[in-house]
């Protein structure tokens, strides 16, 4: 089930050293049910603090978020995320990880087990569900704190640059992945990135946010027909505009 995310922040603000620090002002962003939104801006804008206010993690701000028209002022099992680093807990399996994220509801073991090996097949980890973190290669963690992420069935999926440390060969593999499985789930899912083609292979919209305080510098729609070719003269025309948005100087 995929749903609506508003974000109305009036204001975020951190206190420092040298007194009160501004991080996100006048922001307002309405994402749309199945949509793939990717939020690009410099280091330091408040990009995953806006993750986590989506979380319920953060709620000291002036402004509201709603999911569906309910406010989000929790955590809750209905907004899952994934990590930079995969975050798996070594000393349990990859089932086991898994596992750990279903939620407490689904109480009948024969539906758990099939959530787990539904899930572990969706993303491709079929045959290693008893493989330890510490076995496992990047690409294979990050498949796996996806499944974590996906297996209580998220209203919305959060990702913080989940494959910025993977390598190249691996991250565009990763990309194709995260395109099947959202293509299969229609989750509504906001990613951050750095990765300009990162975010037009995956993205409907793309967000680009100025330096802190963090505002809306341009929202473009991705309208590129799959499968989406990097090397095209469309998306390569895309990629211009929005390296002219973030480095107007060159």
């Amino acid at each position: 089930m995929s749903s609506n995310l508003s974000m109305h922040i009036d204001r975020k603000t951190f206190d420092s050293p040298d007194g009160e620090l501004v991080v996100i002002e006048d922001f307002h962003l309405e994402i749309e049910p199945e949509h793939f939104v990717s939020i690009l801006g410099p280091s330091g804008c408040g990009k995953t603090t806006m993750l986590r206010m989506i979380l319920g993690l953060d709620t000291k701000y002036t402004g509201r978020i709603t999911l569906d028209g309910s406010v989000v002022d929790s955590p809750g099992v209905d907004r899952g995320i994934v990590f930079q680093e995969p975050r798996l807990v070594p000393w349990k399996t990859v089932w086991a990880n898994v596992e750990f994220a279903l939620p407490r509801a689904v109480s009948s073991e024969e539906d758990r087990q099939f959530a787990i090996k539904s899930i572990l097949d969706m993303v491709g980890l079929t045959g290693f569900e008893s493989a330890w973190p510490a076995q496992l290669s990047g690409g294979m963690a990050q498949r796996v704190a996806l499944a974590r992420a996906l297996v209580s069935v998220p209203r919305v999926l959060l990702m913080d640059e989940p494959l910025a440390a993977l390598d190249l060969d691996t991250r565009i593999r990763m990309q194709q992945e995260i395109l099947r499985i959202h293509d299969l789930e229609k989750t509504t899912t906001v990613m951050v990135t750095h990765d300009i083609d990162e975010a037009l292979f995956l993205s409907d919209r793309v967000i680009v946010l100025s330096g802190r305080p963090a505002q809306i510098r341009a929202d473009l729609r991705v309208d590129l027909e799959g499968p989406r070719v990097r090397s095209s003269e469309q998306f390569l025309s895309l990629r211009g505009e929005i390296l002219k948005i973030i480095l107007p100087e060159f």
